[in-house]
């Protein structure tokens, strides 16, 4: 193991999170002031009265863009950085050379090494799943999803094989999703973005291809069985009309929920169902970034999903978790959502899958990638810069 600028167990402070009863980003304006929510508490939920405060610990930066991590039995982290870097980094803060073997990847704009799983059997099988920005023929680039082999002494990626490429590529370096989560029956959860671009982003809304979906394929490759049949749906599709779904992580009772960016005023959390139709780009919240609207500027269909809940301002989601653990006990079944544009750690409360409640941490401090409860409950956040940093968060005593 070799260190990057190395900052380890660094305490920068005891009380980062302010009070949310201190916070008023509802206090802000909308992005899309003419739309109104199809539902009571479809945004801007009331703000969260928590007065808990954090210590951060900064295990270690000099990370450059980390985009995605996972924990490993034995409590090091794998974590993943946009130019095409996996390194270990062990709870003291050291950090392995680049792990060898990877494929190449885009890393233009939003493109390259995305996120990073593992199933709970690595310490027998050392399997290991990334996403990518797959660079193609003719300029063209696509998510793709690869697995391979951990060598015993994690220096290298063996046995490498792509199991998914998104279809069609396209000539974008932008909206790729992507995060992995594997379900209770150890299918793979794939999230994929619409490439951005105004042709593209019409083909959220065509089953046949993998832009803008969410589909659920075998580890090792081909669609998994008990998907649903859409009719002229590719067999991995598991649903249509999304965005660029950055966030994705199974709740309590096993199902999937998913947080997509959106336009301005439209990032949006989900529980995809199967077959469901979430709508981009014919509605949405939100409005185009040169304050046109989106489409017919309309927010409802019959034949198309609401979100449970949106953003209005955007808070740029990335990266999610739900909260089960013990050094956070009112936060029992939150999700924990980081925020790009948002600079914070966001905290959402539920009852059943409506919104109560939202609070946010570290308002200001950072651009916030990715969030993973730890094994012994701390949170953990990765920050999104050319100097980023994977950081540990808990209770202030």
């Amino acid at each position: 193991m070799t260190s990057i600028r190395l900052s380890a167990l660094l305490l920068t402070g005891a009380a980062l999170a302010a009070p949310a009863s201190a916070q008023d980003f509802n206090a802000a304006p909308p992005n899309a002031a003419d739309q109104q929510p199809a539902f009571e508490g479809q945004t801007r939920a009331p703000v969260l009265e928590d007065e808990v405060t954090l210590d951060r610990a900064v295990v270690v930066d000099g990370l450059e863009h980390p985009w995605g991590m996972e924990q490993l039995p034995d409590g090091r982290w794998l974590v993943t950085e946009r130019p095409g870097r996996l390194r270990i980094v062990t709870p003291g803060g050291e950090v392995s050379d680049p792990v060898e073997g990877l494929p190449q990847v885009d890393a233009r704009r939003q493109g390259g090494l995305l996120d990073v799983q593992v199933r709970d059997d690595f310490d027998e099988t050392r399997r290991v799943w990334w996403s990518y920005a797959e660079p193609r023929e003719g300029g063209e680039t696509g998510t793709a999803v690869a697995t391979g082999l951990l060598s015993e002494d994690g220096s290298a990626m063996e046995e490498v094989e792509v199991i998914f490429r998104q279809m069609p590529g396209w000539a974008s370096s932008m909206h790729y999703g992507s995060r992995l989560v594997f379900d209770g029956s150890g299918a793979l959860f794939v999230t994929t973005g619409e490439r951005s671009l105004p042709e593209p982003r019409q083909l959220a809304q065509d089953p046949s291809t993998h832009l803008g979906k969410v589909l659920r394929i075998d580890p090792m490759g081909g669609a998994m069985p008990g998907n649903p049949q859409i009719e002229g749906g590719a067999p991995e599709v598991w649903s249509l009309g999304h965005r660029n779904i950055q966030a994705a992580a199974l709740g309590p009772n096993g199902a999937l929920w998913t947080i997509e960016h959106g336009p301005r005023g439209g990032d949006e959390l989900n529980r995809p169902e199967p077959g469901g139709n979430y709508g981009w780009p014919v509605i949405t919240y939100g409005i185009d970034y040169n304050g046109s609207p989106i489409g017919n500027g309309e927010t409802a269909s019959p034949e198309m999903q609401q979100p449970l809940y949106y953003w209005d301002p955007v808070i740029a989601p990335s990266g999610m978790d739900f909260y089960e653990g013990e050094m956070f006990p009112d936060w029992q079944d939150s999700i924990l959502v980081g925020a790009l544009a948002g600079q914070a750690l966001v905290r959402l409360e539920l009852d059943g899958t409506s919104v109560k409640g939202e609070a946010r941490y570290l308002q200001g401090q950072g651009r916030v990638r990715d969030v993973d409860v730890a094994a012994d409950g701390a949170v953990m956040i990765l920050t999104d810069a050319g100097n980023g940093a994977l950081v540990r968060l808990t209770p202030s005593e």
